[in-house]
């Protein structure tokens, strides 16, 4: 990969959650919105095993992949369930998928808002008076969902990855976690410009519970989950174990003496997460989640396009000045000059993305068990896989 196509795509994928390059928030889905372009090539198997080949390695301990379109398909694996036994990965695997997590609670805020029981531009106030502050009555359902609520992060123990290993057991609360989010003055005015973080998801959450009174993890398994029949697929709750079979994860982490270790992070509590990043998934549910969303089959109607809709060209990234990339669950990128949409999630030991065209000629699902998934260095691997997917990034 060249130097400028890794520059690009590190900073679309900094700490394992993407943003990146668009096009103007006026152009609505993909391949409808962006000139013509060659259909996608049959996929590259042997650039795709080279990707994943010689793990583990120094940056991931294993890789599981589903590429799929019109074209054709493609599954690989490789690296091993653990660093004891140095078994081949299983390919069926669960494993912590991150902030995808957002994807399955947009879309479920969304069908409450077809069925006209959450309104997007409502404040959500208007629905969680007693977990949102005056100071924040006029941020709405849809500021929540595509990060221009202004809602600064909550504050957890310690900064570094050690605090937070040494507090991977730690449970958090919601509300907990709203309340010290919003103790806090906003970082902007809602509306105005894009922030990416797990509170508007944790304030969601919330929402989806108070207006079906029914649990975020019991409301989304039966609007989503069963419909679908992602077996595979479930939330923690307060367990920090991952259920059925799967691969360790590891962390490197500093030593006293400045040396570095690895630590089997695949048992760690995801509470701070909740409905911004804690689902268990498999490539293959994943796969089909991808496909039956984008194919109108979650989300129906009108609602759809929130998921494939930016925000106004006016608003742009609180910290970088880069146009917005979020929309209400899912991300865009410029890649191989289309329009490509998607989402990636980092927990400790895991990286994981779903991205695909609009028109589902392409898709990518992966799982790389990485062992800095939240580092400030994105996982080779993960830059390779995509910029072999879909082509190289580009800002025009």
């Amino acid at each position: 990969m060249n130097t400028r196509t890794r520059t690009v795509l590190a900073a679309a994928l900094v700490l394992g959650i993407a943003a990146g390059p668009v096009v103007p928030a006026s152009a609505l889905g993909g391949a409808r919105s962006v000139t013509a372009v060659p259909a996608y090539e049959a996929p590259d198997a042997e650039a795709l095993r080279a990707v994943i080949a010689g793990l583990p390695d120094e940056g991931a301990t294993a890789a599981l992949v589903r590429l799929s379109g019109s074209d054709g398909s493609w599954r690989g694996s490789s690296g091993v369930h653990d660093l004891k036994t140095h078994r081949p990965a299983d390919p069926d695997a669960r494993f912590r998928a991150g902030s995808v997590t957002k994807v399955f609670t947009a879309a479920t805020v969304l069908q409450l808002a077809a069925e006209r029981k959450v309104g997007l531009d409502r404040p959500a106030r208007d629905y969680l008076p007693q977990d949102v502050p005056a100071t924040y009555g006029d941020v709405t359902v849809r500021q929540l969902l595509n990060h221009t609520s202004g809602l600064p992060s909550a504050d957890f123990p310690g900064s570094t990855t050690e605090d937070a290993y040494a507090n991977r057991f730690h449970v958090y609360s919601p509300r907990e976690m709203v309340a010290s989010a919003t103790a806090k003055e906003e970082l902007f005015p809602a509306g105005t410009r894009q922030n990416y973080s797990n509170i508007g998801y944790t304030v969601a959450g919330l929402l989806i519970e108070k207006v079906t009174g029914h649990s975020y993890e019991d409301e989304v398994t039966r609007r989503i989950l069963k419909p679908l029949g992602l077996h595979g697929t479930s939330f923690p709750g307060t367990d920090p174990r991952i259920h059925g079979p799967h691969n360790h994860g590891y962390q490197k982490l500093v030593r006293a003496d400045g040396t570095t270790v690895l630590r089997d992070a695949s048992v760690w509590s995801a509470t701070d997460g909740w409905a911004a990043g804690d689902i268990i998934s498999t490539t293959r549910d994943l796969e089909h989640f991808t496909e039956a969303l984008f194919g109108g089959h979650v989300v129906r109607g009108p609602l759809l396009e929130e998921m494939f809709t930016l925000p106004d060209a006016s608003v742009r990234d609180y910290r970088t000045g880069d146009p917005a990339a979020y929309s209400a669950g899912l991300t865009s990128w410029k890649l191989g000059g289309r329009q490509v949409w998607g989402k990636t999630g980092g927990r400790w030991g895991y990286n994981t993305g779903i991205g695909a065209a609009r028109d589902l000629s392409r898709t990518l699902v992966y799982s790389v068990n990485s062992t800095d998934a939240k580092g400030r260095e994105t996982n080779e691997v993960v830059m390779n896989l995509i910029v072999t997917a879909f082509g190289e990034p580009s800002r025009n």
